[in-house]
């Protein structure tokens, strides 16, 4: 019990510790103007109006685009789909009309193991493989290919062609008798645990797609905006960060990144205690008081090359601490090295 007691509270201390840098992280590189452009963004785009109408094929045109940013970066990705487009709803239902030989294509639960690979031009049903409307698309990895189709089955299957519908089921359903970071975790889970199983979608992807749908939709549903500003996506540059000041390492939870971000204890647990520390209402008064999401979101335009260029891989050699005196918290920093000299 003693070194239980000792580890708790050693934890807390490094949490304490966290809060501090990432306090001064959110200073520097929080965005005042982060929830403004997210709706904003949410009505230009149409997807208050997509809300409000249970318009199923523009909010999965819109999602799908979103899992499109995983593996690469922003830019590539974003240069890709300008070239040659990507993947919608009208055009799978189309496809899928036709009622195509492959038995993987009946239903969701069907489609397993698809193994389409779009290099070799291979899959786990090359007979059919000639008639499949799987590879006629033309995005950036079979991968890809392979989550759209999973995805547009889930939502047909599965959401019954209603994703407004399934999102506030899936909510209402959570149990009420929790409360506070339980109820909130639940509420989470009940919306990523079965997206999860969508071929080729990670916590992550889905953390940042969900997040901000449902922080763009307040308008039309103002009861997700509480489910979707909690949300945390750990991407590497986060993770990196999170070890390169040592937080990992002193709240005992050193990993790999990966799945291991989102276990218990992890990268996206450290930074919800960090957020409840840290009064988001301060950088605007419109932001709720604990913003998980923003402060993320602080950490990632602090080291991305699109937003501050600072705590990343092109500045700082991975097998060496970081000699970047300007960083705002240098001198704060432990400066852990990613790998081993």
């Amino acid at each position: 019990m003693a070194n239980q007691n000792v580890s708790a509270l050693g934890r807390e201390a490094a949490v304490f510790r966290a809060a501090e840098l990432i306090r001064t992280i959110c200073e520097v590189a929080g965005s005042v103007g982060y929830l403004d452009d997210i709706q904003r963004g949410a009505q230009d785009n149409g997807i208050q109006v997509a809300v409000e109408r249970h318009d199923t094929a523009k909010l999965f045109d819109a999602m799908l685009r979103t899992f499109s940013y995983q593996g690469i970066s922003d830019w590539v990705a974003s240069e890709y789909m300008h070239r040659h487009g990507t993947a919608t709803w009208a055009q799978i239902t189309e496809h899928l009309a036709t009622k195509p030989s492959c038995p993987r294509l009946r239903s969701y639960w069907h489609y397993d193991q698809c193994r389409y690979d779009k290099g070799s031009g291979s899959c786990s049903e090359p007979e059919h493989i000639g008639a499949c409307p799987v590879p006629t698309h033309r995005l950036r990895n079979g991968r890809l290919n392979q989550t759209a189709y999973s995805f547009y089955l889930f939502t047909r299957d599965i959401a019954e062609n209603d994703l407004v519908g399934w999102f506030d089921n899936q909510l209402s359903n959570v149990a009420t008798e929790a409360s506070g970071l339980s109820h909130e975790l639940q509420l989470q889970e009940a919306l990523i645990g079965p997206l999860r199983h969508v071929y080729g979608v990670s916590d992550k992807i889905l953390a940042m797609t969900l997040s901000e749908l449902l922080m763009g939709a307040r308008k039309v549903r103002p009861h997700w905006f509480a489910v979707g500003k909690a949300m945390i996506a750990v991407d590497t540059l986060v993770h990196n960060f999170l070890h390169r000041n040592g937080i990992l390492a002193g709240c005992a939870a050193e990993h790999a990144y990966g799945a291991g971000c989102y276990k218990a204890g992890g990268c996206a647990d450290i930074l919800r205690s960090v957020a409840n520390l840290i009064d988001a209402r301060r950088f605007n008064p419109a932001f709720p008081r604990v913003f998980p999401r923003f402060v993320q979101h602080a950490i990632w335009r602090y080291c991305a090359a699109d937003g501050l260029d600072i705590c990343n891989g092109n500045r700082i050699d991975d097998r060496s601490g970081c000699t970047q005196h300007y960083c705002n918290i240098f001198n704060k920093c432990s400066k852990t090295p990613l790998k081993p000299a």
